[in-house]
């Protein structure tokens, strides 16, 4: 029998359900505001449900889960965005905001929030 110790950051927050839930508040979080919002205006219904998929997939994997992300790195995915320190932590944020809409025990937020953190260098390009 596995521990709770033993079990990947998936398990212990939930799984493919979860994720995809906190993804779709995280994502309305986002796109309403008003210093990131921009990011995604324009973009098509069928846009921002590819863009959903992806992040579903990308956390999966990142954390331990059986999905396997099929998209760009995320240098490559966010490069000529000119995303700024400011903006990463408006999405820190919101990111965190969104797992404690969750519930998310405190020991698993930051091992999230320190997942997220260990990308900034591939995500912000201007200081």
């Amino acid at each position: 029998m596995t521990t709770e110790a033993e079990k990947s950051l998936y398990e212990r927050i939930g799984g493919y359900d979860a994720i995809a839930a906190a993804t779709d508040d995280l994502l309305q979080r986002l796109t309403s505001d008003p210093d990131l919002g921009f990011y995604w205006r324009g973009h098509s219904t069928d846009s921002m449900k590819r863009d959903r998929q992806l992040i579903v997939d990308f956390l999966c994997e990142s954390i331990g889960g059986p999905s396997i992300y099929r998209g760009r790195d995320m240098r490559t995915s966010h490069a000529g965005l000119r995303i700024t320190e400011r903006e990463w932590e408006i999405f820190m944020a919101h990111t965190a905001a969104t797992l404690d809409h969750f519930d998310v025990s405190e020991p698993e937020k930051q091992e999230f929030l320190d997942c997220a953190a260990n990308l900034k260098d591939d995500i912000v390009e201007e200081a």
